[in-house]
């Protein structure tokens, strides 16, 4: 290995490390809100680059017939709630299961874009309402089990969203366009524009998401959700509308990661599986809790993997895995047992 050698598998390693930090942001977000934690991530990583590719073929996606039969199945379940007399936020209800499945639909199908800012938009406004979508269904039903009765509903989950995804778009794997053609030669370091993009994208996205928990009321007030549940609700915050936008935000940030990785690899029904699970190592050093140590974890799985593909690329998953033993030895040595609040 030379200098310019070294300097390739770091900037694959950062590329990688952005996404990876995404998915990170999202696990610690979701985890910190519901504690739930949150295996199909990387699903709506695929679905995100699936339907993009499949709008640029000019054909309807399936994550659009799944959105909208999530957002019917709903509407009963919210109707069947509301008839044995529990209490139904119909406000946020609309606006999940009606409002974005019809936008959603109306510009997927009815305006068809071409551009691909118009293609990336309609797979946004597809796959962001799913996240809500199952929360509802799935988790918010059990929003006071335990942990591990949560961690069981995720695999769950994520088998039927695999499966899913096999069905909607076949076994083979597809590839979007960069939306960038830049080609640049940095002392003799060749830098992709679509590279620049993704690392571009994701440090906004982070900037956006510390002004949005710290600027914001309805970021603090996720915090204050995340720190103290039973406080939260005794100060009025509603919780579950809570879950419901934790969900939201990581359906997006997966489905932009989609987006962004799509013109950089062949993207499978189940290649999100591996991309969240690098992001749940990030998350894992960063105990699940803190959003710097996740970026710093994402940064270092991407840097881990890069350079183990060059040393001994046939063991580069066995080696990033294999960080998450050590991490969880030192918490396990420099953290207290302490029971859950509720």
């Amino acid at each position: 290995m030379d200098l310019q050698i070294a300097l390739l598998l770091a900037q694959d390693g950062i590329v990688n490390g952005a996404v990876y930090a995404l998915m990170a942001l999202a696990l610690v977000l979701v985890f910190s809100v519901t504690r739930v934690i949150f295996i199909p991530q990387g699903e709506f990583v695929a679905f995100g680059a699936l339907t993009m590719a499949t709008l640029q073929a000019g054909r309807s996606p399936g994550t659009l017939w799944l959105l909208l039969a999530l957002a019917a199945l709903t509407l009963l379940v919210e109707t069947i709630r509301h008839q044995r007399g529990v209490a139904v936020d119909w406000k946020s209800t609309a606006v999940w299961a009606l409002i974005f499945p019809a936008l959603a639909a109306v510009v997927a199908l009815v305006l068809a874009p071409a551009s691909l800012t118009g293609q990336a938009i309609a797979t946004l406004l597809v796959i962001t309402p799913l996240g809500p979508l199952l929360y509802r269904l799935a988790y918010r039903p059990l929003a006071h089990a335990t942990v591990l009765t949560l961690l069981i509903v995720s695999v769950a989950v994520h088998g039927v969203l695999v499966g899913l995804g096999l069905l909607f778009f076949g076994a083979e794997g597809s590839r979007t366009p960069p939306f960038s053609e830049l080609r640049l030669d940095l002392g003799g370091i060749p830098v992709s524009g679509q590279s620049l993009v993704v690392m571009g994208v994701a440090s906004v996205l982070v900037t956006l998401m510390f002004l949005f928990f710290e600027r914001s009321i309805v970021g603090k007030a996720l915090r204050a959700t995340a720190m103290n549940r039973v406080g939260a609700r005794l100060m009025g915050i509603p919780t579950e509308l809570s879950g419901d936008l934790s969900f939201a935000l990581a359906a997006l940030i997966g489905a932009v990661s989609g987006l962004l990785i799509a013109p950089l690899t062949t993207v499978y029904y189940d290649t999100g599986f591996l991309i969240g699970l690098k992001g749940f190592v990030a998350a894992i050093i960063g105990g699940l809790a803190s959003y710097p140590l996740a970026l710093a974890g994402a940064l270092l799985v991407g840097l881990l993997e890069s350079f183990s593909s060059f040393w001994a690329s046939a063991f580069k998953e066995v080696i990033v895995f294999t960080l998450i033993i050590p991490v969880l030895w030192w918490r396990s040595r420099n953290s207290h047992h302490v029971e859950d609040e509720e």
